[in-house]
């Protein structure tokens, strides 16, 4: 449907799709925008899929984060809804997981993200270093999609324009919704959340881009259902309602597979909500064996934020600047593993832009010459 050669390699196999081609381009318009960044982390995604025995991937909550990530040897990188509603939302407020957030703010994030990815790439193009690739497909969380089909339908296509190379959408009702680790989750009905993830596809197809679209069941562990009138759910019905008007059901893991089942034609990924992983030695490499593919620990960046700064702010009540020196002979350390943040400046571009006001003529107010950094550090 986005062209190319999808259907020689298989890309769209199985994929179902309740709208035409004449739809897609209707709607497209006169002027085909080119996202390229979103383009090409779906394809890369798509092969890592295909060719790794699964994806590692942590949660990132910084452009800092991203780009460490990269460099340690992550192929991907995971943005987490629950991490833009703590700590990295529009509204400048910490919330819980729970949609509470203005919807623009995990794409906001994806687009910091790519900014910090980019600015990775052109410092080390500059200093003719080509050899790493930096943009690691973004994996995003949409959350419940903030509404109806029309909403999922225009988040995703912000996720696009930001550069991400794949974007998850939830069955639960988004007013209401919640953590999947959080009780008074309600979901809505089967064909609801087949024409949200239908219409989240659209938007791909409208933008020509083969976004790597996951659908994700909270049914394991939601007791309640907006309403009773699809039959794909009766068989989960207790026959009780709330005060508020839902309807209760049973839990469990064959209604997560029945929702998983239905949602499978319309996405390229299904994935329940589980809070009890039962396997832990080899975690990784058996689930990879049963068929799931991309792996990601959602609160990574959170907690080891966090869990540094309070390290470092302890230390440094108790001990004052011998507590910064062992973080910088950390850092230090790390530098045989391919770390570079230890020199600040550098990090974050300095050289990069002496390097465009180099391109203009000669110069005497470069940055870097003369600086403590180019004083300390010596190569």
């Amino acid at each position: 449907m986005v062209g190319g050669n999808g259907k020689a390699n298989g890309r769209w196999t199985g994929i179902e799709r309740p709208y035409k081609r004449e739809d897609v381009e209707g709607l497209r318009g006169t002027v085909h925008v080119e996202h390229t960044l979103a383009r090409l982390g779906a394809e890369r995604l798509w092969e890592l899929l295909h060719t790794e025995p699964y994806v590692p991937t942590l949660g990132a909550l910084t452009g800092g984060q991203a780009v460490q990530m990269v460099k340690a040897g992550l192929k991907a990188i995971y943005l987490s809804g629950w991490q833009v509603a703590a700590d990295g939302n529009l509204a400048g407020q910490t919330y819980p997981d729970q949609s509470l957030y203005p919807c623009s703010s995990a794409p906001a994030l994806v687009r910091r993200l790519n900014n910090a990815l980019l600015r990775a790439d052109q410092i080390h193009a500059a200093e003719g270093d080509t050899d790493r690739y930096w943009l690691a497909p973004i994996v995003a969380d949409a959350e419940a999609g903030f509404g109806g089909p029309l909403n999922a339908f225009e988040l995703m296509k912000a996720f696009i324009e930001a550069g991400a190379a794949g974007v998850h959408f939830e069955d639960q009702l988004s007013s209401e919704k919640k953590c999947g680790h959080l009780g008074g989750k309600v979901l809505v009905p089967t064909s609801h959340f087949l024409r949200i993830l239908a219409a989240a596809r659209l938007a791909a197809d409208v933008c020509g881009v083969p976004t790597v679209l996951v659908a994700r069941t909270d049914a394991l562990s939601a007791t309640l259902l907006t309403s009773d009138a699809d039959p794909a759910d009766e068989p989960f019905l207790t026959g009780e309602r709330t005060p508020e008007g839902f309807f209760r059901v049973r839990v469990g893991l064959d209604a997560a597979i029945g929702r998983g089942r239905a949602a499978a034609p319309y996405a390229d990924l299904v994935w329940f909500e589980t809070s009890t992983p039962d396997i832990i030695a080899s975690f990784q490499e058996d689930l990879a064996e049963l068929g799931y593919r991309f792996q990601f620990v959602t609160l990574a960046g959170f907690h080891s934020l966090n869990a540094a700064m309070f390290e470092l702010a302890r230390g440094y009540a108790e001990e004052g600047m011998s507590a910064y020196v062992r973080l910088q002979e950390s850092e230090f350390a790390f530098e045989e593993d391919g770390y570079t943040a230890t020199r600040h400046q550098r990090e974050v571009g300095a050289g990069y832009f002496d390097a465009v006001v180099q391109a203009l003529g000669e110069s005497s107010t470069l940055a870097l010459e003369g600086s403590t950094e180019a004083a300390q550090f010596r190569t």
